[in-house]
């Protein structure tokens, strides 16, 4: 259940450890989706909490909602203004040159009968920026901490591909798909609030990174 994988409540804000494979918005041809937690979600409020950003299906970690519309206003305007504070960590299926850097590619979207649609670089794409760090390496894969500046759809994932040049490990649009899933994990969100402690959440360390060799 969602409600015992919460990581900051108050009046205005929850965050959550959202798990890999729940999509936050209703999938096209059914299935369950963050929708059919919410009435769990209340905590006392009548009004169901909305997410106020995306995390993608098979990514996990701290995942935003607010508990009111002002609130939500609020905490939206603090993601498009740039102030609101995200780390990732992710298992790549190679090692990156380098330790640690920006990775500054503009990105779009295209789509192909074959291939459906998905984000690559282009320079007349939308700005986006990611500081990277590299962790760990252990078999030939790299545990490796983002910094997203920018939060395009798809940007880590696209961005340790295009630009660091190795996929997320079990990612199944950019990489190759893995029995225990992607290795993407919103580890870290801290949003500053106005007159208020910052809304912010730890995600626990994920499972499926220590099946494959990477504890915490």
């Amino acid at each position: 259940m969602l409600n015992e994988r919460v990581l900051f409540l108050d009046g205005e804000a929850l965050i959550i450890d959202k798990p890999a494979g729940l999509p936050v918005d209703p999938p096209r041809n059914g299935g369950i989706s963050l929708e059919n937690h919410l009435a769990n979600l209340t905590f006392g409020f009548r009004r169901w909490p909305h997410a106020v950003h995306r995390l993608d299906r098979d990514t996990s970690g701290c995942l935003l909602l607010s508990r009111n519309p002002k609130a939500h206003a609020r905490l939206q305007q603090a993601f498009e203004a740039g102030v609101v504070r995200k780390r990732y960590i992710a298992v790549l299926d190679g090692v990156p040159e380098g330790e640690e850097g920006e990775i500054d590619l503009p990105l779009v979207k295209i789509s192909s009968a074959e291939r459906g649609w998905r984000m690559t670089g282009d320079p007349a794409g939308k700005a986006s920026r990611t500081n990277w760090r590299l962790l760990r390496v252990a078999d030939g894969k790299a545990l490796v901490e983002f910094h997203p500046a920018t939060g395009r759809t798809h940007q880590i994932r696209v961005h340790a591909l295009e630009g660091l040049g190795v996929p997320v490990v079990g990612d199944p649009v950019y990489g190759t798909a893995h029995p225990a899933g992607m290795m993407l994990h919103a580890a870290e969100l801290v949003v500053p609030r106005a007159g208020k402690p910052d809304a912010a959440g730890q995600a626990p360390w994920p499972a499926r990174f220590v099946e494959i060799g990477f504890d915490g």
